[in-house]
């Protein structure tokens, strides 16, 4: 498939309730509104061909970004790449799941995600905090900054409800994934949570939630769930 040929599918494969749905999460113009599940059946049509996965993003298409996120092969993948896409990230499913996926796998994973996290623009910022989280999914305990992440748990208790509101996610999210991912800090994670209790994000017409993350974690490890790594996070 050429690049003009995985447009014309994209366009094929969106519908109207689809991207009705996501515009309702944030999404912007232009986009198809292509079902998840349908955009994973051209991954494996575009893995073969990196310089079409990195055009998609480039397209400005919010289902041509999101297959590109999953089709790019993140070891190959520039940092000068990553931040541009970073800045290009619309609303939180590129920012979250497309670039913090693609960027936990790649080489520039602690790097790009301790720099976001500062960054005073929202979807940066939250793609940082997922970049980490991510990031802490995949890598073997003993290859983590332990202290660093320590002291973000920290940052988390203290700040978490001053943040900008998908922040204030991500924010939590790591927390969870502290918690379930790296046994050493669990604790530590468990006590954030308590002092963080419910947190308030505005998640627009939706239906979706803020999970607690007491609870999550300690489900997650009552399933027996707890410190098995994911060998990929993108998704």
């Amino acid at each position: 498939m050429t690049y003009d040929e995985v447009m014309q599918e994209l366009e094929r494969l969106g519908n109207e309730q689809t991207k009705m749905t996501f515009l309702r999460h944030g999404a912007m113009e232009p986009l198809f509104g292509v079902r998840i599940g349908d955009l994973k059946k051209l991954v494996k049509i575009v893995k073969k061909d990196q310089a079409i996965a990195l055009k998609l993003y480039e397209s400005g298409n919010s289902d041509a970004m999101y297959l590109s996120g999953l089709t790019v092969n993140p070891k190959l993948i520039s940092k000068e790449t990553l931040e541009h896409w970073v800045a290009q990230a619309s609303w939180y499913s590129l920012a979250e799941y497309t670039v913090a996926g693609v960027a936990a796998e790649s080489p520039f994973a602690r790097e790009l995600a301790l720099e976001w996290m500062d960054s005073p623009e929202e979807m940066v910022a939250t793609c940082g905090w997922s970049t980490y989280a991510n990031y802490i999914s995949i890598t073997p305990d003993e290859q983590l900054e332990v202290n660093e992440l320590r002291a973000l748990l920290g940052r988390v208790r203290e700040t978490l409800h001053s943040e900008q509101n998908r922040v204030r996610y991500t924010m939590n999210s790591f927390v969870i994934t502290v918690g379930i991912y790296v046994e050493e800090l669990r604790e530590d994670a468990m006590a954030a949570a308590s002092v963080i209790g419910k947190v308030h994000v505005d998640v627009g017409d939706t239906a979706c939630k803020v999970p607690a993350a007491a609870d999550y974690i300690a489900k997650a490890v009552a399933k027996g769930k707890a410190g098995v790594k994911k060998k990929t996070c993108i998704c």
